[in-house]
């Protein structure tokens, strides 16, 4: 199967020796953030540093200012980790090392936006505000994101793209010193905590036959137990006996009706701006109300609109099967495995996970991450796509 490493650019820029150390790993591709969230990295192998801190979100190319000129939500430049045209330096490198380069756009999860406009963020029925998660429903947040899916997606000589948190973001988030975990909110109450109830969605839920008070009271009633360390998994089942069927369905209808629009429009706009041929994937989640990074998606429906899916296998590679169920000839199945050891992959066992996968719908591999991994992270995935 053809593999692809993931790559930040300050792993590649300043470090002659990485383009050639990646292709040595047996991949063919790489997937380079050309927009991507906040994060703290190592670069372990890199001449000149060891720790990169990028600050806020932002974009690794300079922006065309005519189609953002003049509009509140725009995307950031990055700083000191990333400057000027870093995307562009790493994917010429990387190109001369025969590797063929798709962007990694990271898309709804911005927490500068959410601090400097508060507004564009998801607020839950307490009243709370998610500031790294922006609200899909909104006009001017969808708009962006479709511009900006467009514009970082597009980069010259890119074959093609990975679009990652198109869709809601909710209560999980790998957040600096996070402290979150203290209840066990399951799978059920992440979605209750998840919801929004700014003005859009709150329209959103009236539409729907739902009065938005009386929805964020039930809500937080139905919490109420959960904080007291009652269970909340069991899945939508779950919602619904905590919510109440009717309720949590026409939720559910609102919600994946907007992520459904957006995922729809930013696809229409990247194959508008892109050379023919260009591929167009979603890092996705095969459970329509999930959030997050991996976006909830309707399997039948993402295929039918992008050209296949990124799915996160590194536990198992079981949500590949509903993608795989649609039978779509030529649809892209990548199962996402981790190879970094100290985060919780493991590149020993890479080619049998490879072949599980390839066994339940595969048809490509990405690996996470080539410039975090390991000097024996990195071998074991040599000797994985060798065949040794």
């Amino acid at each position: 199967m053809k593999a692809s490493a993931f790559v930040y650019p300050w792993d590649v820029n300043g470090d002659p020796e990485a383009p050639a150390r990646i292709a040595a790993l047996g991949v063919t591709q790489v997937t380079l953030a050309a927009a991507y969230h906040s994060t703290r990295a190592l670069t372990p192998r890199h001449p000149r540093h060891r720790v990169v801190t990028a600050e806020h979100a932002a974009v690794h190319y300079p922006v065309d200012d005519a189609r953002w000129r003049g509009r509140e939500l725009r995307p950031y430049p990055a700083g000191a980790w990333a400057p000027g045209d870093a995307y562009g330096e790493a994917a010429a490198a990387l190109a001369d090392a025969g590797l063929e380069t798709h962007t990694w756009v990271v898309l709804a999860h911005n927490s500068r936006l959410g601090a400097e406009h508060p507004h564009t963020s998801v607020v839950n029925a307490y009243g709370d505000r998610y500031p790294w998660a922006p609200c899909v429903a909104q006009p001017a947040t969808r708009a962006y994101l479709t511009d900006l899916a467009a514009e970082a997606a597009v980069r010259p000589g890119a074959h093609g793209t990975e679009l990652e948190s198109l869709g809601w973001y909710g209560l999980a988030h790998l957040h600096a010193h996070d402290k979150t975990g203290g209840v066990g909110l399951g799978d059920a109450g992440q979605y209750l905590m998840s919801l929004c109830f700014c003005p859009d969605c709150r329209a959103g839920y009236g539409a729907q036959g739902l009065d938005a008070d009386e929805l964020a009271a039930a809500v937080r009633a139905a919490l109420e137990p959960v904080w007291r360390g009652a269970p909340s998994d069991g899945g939508w089942a779950g919602v619904e006996k905590l919510l109440g069927e009717p309720q949590a369905t026409a939720t559910r209808a609102w919600r994946d009706a907007t992520a459904r629009g957006l995922q729809e429009e930013a696809v229409a706009a990247v194959r508008a701006a892109a050379p023919e041929g260009f591929q167009v994937l979603l890092h996705a989640d095969p459970v329509s109300y999930h959030c997050g990074a991996n976006a909830g998606v309707d399997p039948a429906h993402i295929l039918s609109v992008a050209d296949g899916v990124v799915v996160p296998c590194t536990g198992g590679a079981g949500l590949l099967t509903p993608f795989a169920d649609q039978h779509r000839d030529g649809a892209v199945l990548a199962a996402n495995l981790t190879v970094v050891s100290g985060m919780g992959g493991h590149p020993e066992t890479l080619a049998a996970d490879a072949s599980r996968a390839r066994d339940l719908g595969a048809t490509e591999l990405r690996l996470y991450h080539a410039g975090l991994a390991s000097d024996g992270d990195l071998m074991a995935v040599r000797e994985a796509l060798s065949g040794r």
